[in-house]
């Protein structure tokens, strides 16, 4: 086997044990943005205001493209209206809306995670409580007048 060949063995071998295990890198990306925004909130420490976090959220949004901007927009107004109590914040790089500095839900584009959907989810922080079990993210296409009205009642309800 000639250097050359050896060479494009091993750099094969990399590639496929770097695909296969650990972190792929829109998960690596998301890390770093929290990690940002971690940094930001330190710095902003108690002058920190909604507005920032409206801000934050709405250029998050803005950076995104085609059916993930508008679903996203769409989305930011449901929770800004039905629950004001949230605050916008970004979360590994998505916007969420969080009570007491915790999230409570959140968007995530499918462009993010190259997903074939978007993600509406709820973390433990929201009032979702069924039975011994329920959903907490929704896989979400568009947002037509009854799936606007379902997350309206799900905004509401996960805020108490």
């Amino acid at each position: 086997m000639t250097a050359k060949q050896t060479t494009a063995k091993t750099t094969a071998k990399t590639a496929a044990a770097k695909s296969s295990v650990g972190f792929s890198e829109e998960e690596r990306a998301a890390m770093k943005d929290h990690a940002e925004e971690l940094k930001k909130e330190q710095r902003r420490g108690k002058r920190s205001s909604k507005a920032d976090g409206t801000r934050d959220v709405l250029e998050k949004i803005a950076e995104m493209e085609g059916d993930d901007r508008t679903l996203a927009e769409r989305l930011h107004a449901i929770v800004t209206e039905h629950a004001p109590e949230l605050t916008p914040k970004t979360w590994y790089g998505m916007p969420a809306y969080a009570r007491g500095g915790k999230v409570v839900c959140f968007f995530q584009s499918a462009q993010k995670f190259k997903a074939r959907y978007a993600t509406l989810g709820f973390n433990d922080e929201a009032a979702l409580d069924d039975g011994e079990m329920w959903p907490t993210a929704f896989a979400l296409k568009e947002i037509t007048p009854a799936v606007e009205k379902r997350i309206t009642e799900l905004v509401k309800r996960s805020v108490g």
